[in-house]
């Protein structure tokens, strides 16, 4: 069997279309088959709620009376540096950036109360937000100084743009040293005291569809609790790792570039998030639908907890030092327990991924799928595959002669 996007836009204008999210498929496809399964169901619904550094926001914030050029000088939202490379009132700011007065880890760990993420979840809350630039001053853009609050409301564009979201698979960290550290997969106790991972396994958009055969560029996603799209693979995308039998990658494999209206978003899915001793980030809900176009495509939905596995890696010293050992390979389900074994220790488990939040990830955009709100996009084209040669290349230092 087989059918197309066209053909499930069809049943979704009509209300007739089937849609299941990849938490439920798993039971229908065990019951009825495979077979009988993608010939009944037409979508699947996925969905993450996790950090997300390489996020950002692009705003044009309009011309000031007289005129001021931003770009090539000092810009600030809520004293929160932006990059202003770009031309007179386009700036860009980042969800990593930091205060300058914050001390970072001058006081370690330093706790990163405010940064770029938190001024992207204020905007999309319709807070004030206080802006200063200063500038150097032209014939064309004469002000030198300017200080004003703006708002996501009166301010011309704001476009949620992310280089990588959605990690397919990813490491499982820990710290066998015998000191606490801070990483961005959270605080790792000593002595392999905890383990923490960070997607939302069996839920989780790109494990759903290991080798993007319906997930591309100009895919029509859930982004941040409005619409959004995939604009081009992710940084540090990366198709050619390990493997299980069915596709699902071993290891952090493909990235996706995202874009979206940030006028259409809500603040409970972009949340600024602190990282105790790291930095901050933007905690960012995704969700992307899986069109069932024959049995195969269906199979690949069909990934439970029970069928990923993430290497564990420590990041007190085989992360840092980047080196390719691995303590083992866990599953998401074992994960998931609350408990894993490591080297005949039971360790804990938390998630920085939050499961909850994907399920209702999941559920909005079945809803809006439901209710024929929501269509389905045909990709313009796919994303780099196994048959490609991308791959994630570490950095090539050489020596700067003095």
């Amino acid at each position: 069997m087989s059918k197309t996007i066209a053909e499930i836009n069809e049943k979704i204008k009509r209300g007739k279309a089937v849609v299941v999210t990849a938490e439920e498929v798993i039971d229908i496809a065990r019951e009825k088959g495979g077979r009988q399964a993608a010939e009944e169901i037409d979508v699947v619904t996925t969905g993450t709620f996790s950090p997300m550094c390489s996020s950002g926001v692009f705003l044009n914030i309009g011309h000031s009376k007289p005129r001021i050029k931003l770009g090539g000088g000092n810009v600030y939202l809520n004293d929160v540096p932006v990059y202003t490379g770009l031309a007179a009132v386009d700036v860009f700011l980042g969800a990593t950036a930091l205060p300058e007065d914050d001390p970072r880890n001058k006081f370690y760990p330093g706790e990163f109360n405010y940064g770029g993420g938190h001024v992207i979840e204020e905007l999309v809350a319709g807070k004030d937000v206080r802006l200063v630039a200063t500038a150097y001053g032209t014939d064309c853009y004469p002000r030198k100084k300017l200080e004003t609050w703006i708002n996501l409301k009166d301010i011309n564009n704001a476009i949620l743009f992310n280089v990588r979201n959605a990690y397919q698979n990813y490491d499982v960290g820990v710290n066998s040293s015998d000191r606490m550290i801070y990483t961005y997969m959270g605080v790792l106790k000593p002595e392999l005291g905890n383990a923490n991972y960070c997607t939302s396994g069996e839920l989780s958009p790109l494990l759903n569809d290991p080798f993007y055969k319906t997930i591309g560029i100009g895919t029509r996603v859930f982004l941040g609790g409005g619409i959004g799209y995939v604009a081009w693979h992710g940084t540090q995308h990366n198709p050619h790792v390990l493997r299980t039998d069915n596709g699902t990658p071993k290891e952090p494999a493909g990235t996706l570039a995202l874009i979206g209206d940030l006028k259409q978003m809500k603040p409970e899915w972009l949340v600024g998030t602190s990282m105790l001793g790291y930095g901050c980030t933007l905690t960012v809900g995704i969700g992307i639908p899986i069109p069932i176009l024959s049995e195969e495509i269906l199979r690949y939905t069909m990934v439970s907890d029970a069928d990923i596995f993430a290497p564990i890696v420590d990041y007190s010293e085989a992360y840092p030092q980047r080196k390719p050992d691995i303590l083992g390979e866990v599953s998401y389900a074992e994960l998931k327990s609350g408990h894993i074994t490591i080297q005949g220790k039971d360790v804990p488990t938390a998630s920085l991924s939050s499961y909850p939040k994907a399920i209702e990830i999941a559920n909005i955009l079945k809803g809006w799928i439901e209710k024929g709100e929501f269509l389905l996009t045909e990709p313009v084209a796919p994303l780099p595959g196994i048959e490609s040669g991308i791959t994630f290349k570490p950095l090539k230092e050489r020596p700067i002669d003095g």
